[in-house]
């Protein structure tokens, strides 16, 4: 790694060091880092134990115990300088005795975890805020749990049996974490080498395809049933009134549908308590693009008739800036399952995306 000196058009190497050469420690350092800061590992993830000692009949603990957006359980192994031998067979222990745990048992876990780090915060609330879903679609671990390995170096008899994991569709990553030192900075590099993130998708699609055939709970179909009719309807109105903004876009089973320009992607969201049309700003960790973005406030707001709300999100790597549906409206609607308020919440998706659209874009594209 080397750092660029824009000053004398030059780069100077960094120094690759170890973790315990500059005294890190696997528990109180690496593992707090991630914990602290999921996204480091490509994805938005929900870190919902860490040191977690629940399994039956033994006092093993694994390191961080986390959920995915689709709802699954990821098990996070880190370790510093060297993985060891028995990293694999130690993390698939895990993954076994996580296999069995209940959506009730996950939610006692993560109350636990609050109760002692975040202050009391409701567990059930805080999960469905993160999968954006209503609590009666709420169904965890209903998938294969994942593994998610962190080391500075990997043995050959590791990522060999990773690799043969892989090949028998587990579903396993292995991350490179390499710091680096110049004078008196210290840095960190996260890089994903198993799988490599250029075949990464594939293998999605191909378990993706492998989970088709695969039964889901009942619930959860009907759900995802219903959300692929409505968003239909939402593209045959739009189309029927020459709005173009998702044309190209399937309808899906997501909570969402919208479209990307550049960094950012104007959704129609089926929120938990409200809808909303939104501009969701992916990878602003630092906030620079939203802070551009406000800058503009007034001549934003003048623009548009109604109350935008403004997410600065500042322990997320991504901001939102959005309108929600009226209260006294949400108020005279049902479940939004029930398709006779469809007509309603349909209308003002396309009445507000574009005002709302007209009103940012303008802005957005000079950012």
């Amino acid at each position: 790694m080397y750092k660029i000196d824009k000053n004398s058009n030059n780069i100077t190497k960094l120094d690759q060091r170890l973790f315990s050469d500059l005294g890190f420690k696997e528990r109180e350092n690496l593992q707090e880092w991630i914990a602290k800061n999921p996204d480091i590992l490509g994805e938005d993830l929900l870190i919902i134990q860490k040191e977690y000692d629940g399994f039956n009949n033994t006092n093993e603990r694994l390191d961080l115990l986390a959920l995915d957006k689709d709802a699954n359980l990821v098990i996070i192994e880190n370790k510093l300088d060297d993985t060891g031998r028995d990293v694999v067979w130690q993390a698939l222990k895990y993954t076994s005795y996580c296999s069995t745990l209940t959506t009730k048992q996950i939610i006692k876990i993560y109350q636990d975890y609050l109760n002692q780090y975040e202050h009391n915060e409701d567990a059930t609330t805080q999960i469905l805020d993160f999968l954006e879903i209503e609590e009666d679609d709420l169904i965890l671990n209903r998938n294969d749990q994942r593994i998610v390995f962190i080391a500075n170096n990997y043995r050959r008899e590791v990522t060999s049996t990773v690799l043969w994991l892989l090949d028998h569709s587990i579903q396993v990553q292995c991350f490179k974490a390499t710091p680096y030192s110049m004078n008196e900075d210290i840095f960190l590099q996260i890089e994903q080498i198993i799988p490599l993130p250029e075949t990464k998708e594939f293998m999605i699609d191909a378990k993706e395809k492998e989970k088709e055939v695969t039964s889901k709970s009942k619930i959860v179909a009907q759900t995802e049933t219903i959300l692929v009719e409505f968003w239909k309807q939402v593209k045959d109105h739009f189309a029927k009134n020459n709005l173009h903004y998702i044309d190209n876009v399937k309808a899906n089973t997501n909570y969402y549908i919208g479209f990307w320009k550049g960094q950012g992607k104007f959704n129609m969201v089926l929120g938990r308590h409200s809808l909303r049309v939104e501009l969701y700003i992916d990878n602003d960790k630092d906030k620079k693009v939203f802070d551009a973005m406000y800058q503009y406030k007034d001549e934003i707001e003048s623009k548009y008739d109604g109350t935008i709300i403004w997410e600065r999100l500042d322990n997320k790597k991504a901001s939102r800036i959005k309108v929600e549906m009226p209260q006294d409206i949400l108020d005279t609607l049902t479940n939004w399952k029930d398709k006779e308020t469809w007509d309603i919440r349909i209308n003002w998706f396309s009445k507000e995306i574009v005002k709302f659209y007209d009103a940012i874009y303008p802005i957005w594209s000079k950012i």
